[in-house]
């Protein structure tokens, strides 16, 4: 198969399989089993409230992605977006965000393929205590099946993603209305005293209202990837109509799916103190669940499927940064060499090998020089990945409202300006509350640390490169998806 010229990515994707990139990279599965666990750490029972605060958040910053993508078609998703709306230094700066948060969620979800897989594997007595270098081997393979999958056409791995996601959201959706029926009935297992209750959407004693914002971390954790989707601008049929459905409805799938389920999961390990203990330190939230409230086979093969998911995500993530990686390289160049070079199959191959070392890299080194834990390359990557992905989310959000409200290059009401200024207050908050005060002690202290030197050397990078930034507006100006619209009347909701 001849593979496509002067750099450009074939028009192959449906909505469906944009919807199946967004959903993989969210992977509602594996977040929904092994997520909550870091945020009930802070704020106990109000996991729930957590993720109903994140889906909100969510929510507000899709409206920014959604008429951005009515607007422009690219697979460097917010590098092109914020280039072309706000400069293209700001672009550069926004683009390596994002490019960090999806190599950083890669690792999480390798670390995540390698604990889900582990402890599926040990309890149906496959591999008997794996010990600590077991959930890594793991991870290396979900790497190197990530790059070969990634590699081949996109068509192929996202619909497998999709399938394989979707079968497993269903199973869980069906323990969880299990679990529901038996605390409603009072019929928990073994005589437990769970039952139907709301505590888990209030905050509890001893735990300020503001705590609430450093859960949510882990809550937009679960969601990132819903804006995936943008990548795939240049190989969709149809982008300007299926981008923001795919972005706009895998949100509200989200926002639905995280509250209930994690209400459901705290309610069925018991909202007491006991309950929440129990919660924190399960493996596999819904897979314990299964396996206690219906049958061990159940509990199991929750577990496989969440194990799958992590490595769907895994796969989305390579996905998603190679194609960043590709659109900002081909920029630089004259498309076709380099980072940029496209393989016969039409996907950037190149790139992707570099995403993966990276993330190799990165667990490696916490291996080496921290003495970490595939559980702490898990919590510390997603913690670093989500502070660098809400500042990309801010910088996304003002590129938005320059477009529509500043420049008027799609025609709205005027009201809706709201929108995207509360995503702005809540994205704010919840960075300065992950900041302030600052974390003195243990991991956490490093957080801020690896997630501002990673944007601030990004800034540098682009303050010492003019002319590259320079070359970078005239290749965005030039792009095909980008000046689409910018001699043509604004965008009506009707075109879109």
């Amino acid at each position: 198969m001849a593979g496509p010229t002067n750099g450009r990515l074939r028009r192959n994707l449906t909505v469906w399989q944009a919807v199946g990139l967004s959903v993989a990279l969210m992977a509602p599965s594996m977040a929904a089993n092994i997520n909550p666990q870091f945020t009930a750490a802070t704020v106990g029972r109000a996991v729930p409230l957590a993720f109903l605060f994140a889906a909100i958040g969510v929510l507000l910053v899709g409206y920014g992605f959604v008429r951005l993508c009515q607007y422009y078609q690219h697979s460097g998703s917010v590098y092109a977006f914020v280039g072309s709306t706000l400069g293209p230094r700001t672009g550069v700066v926004s683009g390596l965000a994002l490019f960090a948060t999806y190599v950083f969620y890669g690792v999480v979800t390798a670390s995540a393929t390698g604990i889900l897989g582990t402890d599926f594997l040990n309890k149906i007595g496959v591999w008997d205590n794996p010990g600590r270098w077991g959930p890594f081997v793991l991870a290396a393979l979900a790497l190197v099946g990530s790059l070969a999958l990634t590699i081949a056409p996109a068509r192929r791995g996202t619909t497998a993603l999709l399938l394989i996601e979707g079968a497993t959201i269903a199973l869980i959706l069906l323990v969880c209305a299990v679990v529901l029926v038996r605390v409603i009935d009072h019929s928990a297992p073994n005589g437990g005293t769970q039952h139907f209750t709301l505590d888990p959407f209030t905050v509890p004693a001893g735990i300020g209202a503001s705590t609430v914002f450093l859960g949510i971390v882990f809550g937009f954790l679960s969601f990132a990837g819903f804006e995936a989707a943008s990548t795939l601008g240049e190989e969709t049929q149809n982008p300007r109509r299926d981008i923001p459905r795919a972005i706009l409805g895998t949100a509200i799938f989200g926002g639905i799916y995280f509250v209930v389920v994690t209400a459901i999961e705290m309610m069925g390990f018991g909202s007491d103190a006991a309950g929440v203990k129990a919660f924190t330190s399960s493996s596999s939230l819904v897979g314990d669940l299964g396996h206690s409230y219906i049958a061990s086979w159940v509990g199991d093969l929750v577990s496989l499927g969440a194990a799958i998911s992590a490595f769907g995500c895994c796969l989305a993530c390579v996905v998603g940064a190679s194609r960043l990686l590709f659109a900002m390289s081909r920029d630089l160049t004259d498309g076709g060499r380099g980072l940029s070079a496209v393989s016969p199959q039409g996907t950037p191959a190149r790139a992707a090998l570099v995403v993966v070392g990276l993330m190799a890299g990165i667990i490696v080194v916490s291996v080496v020089a921290f003495d970490a834990q595939a559980t702490d390359t898990f919590g510390w990557s997603g913690t670093i990945g989500t502070l660098i992905l809400l500042v990309a989310y801010v910088l996304t959000t003002i590129g938005a409202i320059r477009l529509v409200f500043v420049q008027h290059k799609i025609r709205v009401p005027q009201w809706e300006i709201v929108i995207p200024l509360a995503a702005l207050v809540v994205l704010g908050y919840t960075i300065y509350r992950n900041v302030i005060p600052y974390p003195t002690s243990g991991p956490a202290q490093w957080f801020p640390v690896v997630a501002g030197g990673w944007l601030a050397l990004a800034v540098i990078a682009v303050l010492a490169a003019p002319r590259a930034a320079a070359r970078l507006g005239e290749r965005l100006a030039a792009e095909e998806g980008i000046r689409a619209h910018q001699d043509d009347a604004p965008v009506r909701l009707t075109d879109a």
